[in-house]
């Protein structure tokens, strides 16, 4: 009895732990959801969404309106697309983006493409070697829903990026914010990179 008694003790103090981390995960998620830090950079990283045959779905058309108010207001003088193609798609992600914000006034000189990546981890790694090959420092500008600040932020940190988080205006539900709770939590353990196998 004495040793389950103190296996049960120390699986409730495990479960006691685990919830803590997830509430506190939970809080600095909602918090980072919330800030536009109002920084400028050497470009925008507009984090890809779904698309349509060649038409932004309405979250990717959020960001891009986003990503193109950011320009025009010279936060950076350039913009990096990204996203591939998912199952049965025709169109990436990333050339759907190019085309909006050309037909929405920023110049094509200015549009950099990824169409390679299936997540955020190869996204903003790919965005890394675009700035770098570009010459340009590595700090930027990340654009996606504002539940999503965290865990891009500290992606970007992880391929070397300086990260500047200006989410785009789109509601952040409680579900969204709890799968992304579990998302950062998980991350911070196995690593973002390890973890995007599993996305």
């Amino acid at each position: 009895m004495g040793l389950i008694r103190l296996a049960f003790k120390i699986g409730l103090a495990i479960a006691g732990v685990v919830v803590v981390y997830l509430v506190v995960t939970f809080g600095q998620v909602w918090w980072a959801s919330r800030h536009d830090t109002g920084a400028s950079a050497s470009a925008v990283v507009v984090m890809g969404a779904a698309q349509y045959d060649g038409r932004p779905s309405p979250v990717l058309k959020a960001r891009l309106d986003h990503a193109a108010e950011l320009y025009h207001d010279g936060r950076a003088p350039m913009v990096i697309v990204t996203g591939g193609k998912q199952p049965g798609d025709r169109v990436t992600q990333g050339l759907t983006g190019f085309d909006y914000l050309r037909d929405h006034g920023v110049p094509e000189s200015a549009i950099k493409v990824e169409v390679q990546g299936t997540n955020s981890y190869e996204e903003l790694s790919a965005a890394a070697l675009i700035v770098n090959q570009a010459g340009q420092a590595p700090d930027v500008l990340l654009v996606s829903d504002p539940y999503h600040a965290l865990r891009i932020s500290q992606i970007a940190e992880q391929v070397g990026l300086t990260p500047h988080v200006s989410p785009a205006h789109t509601p952040s539900s409680l579900r969204s914010m709890a799968r992304e709770t579990v998302a950062v939590a998980a991350g911070r353990i196995i690593g973002y990179r390890r973890l995007s196998a599993f996305a």
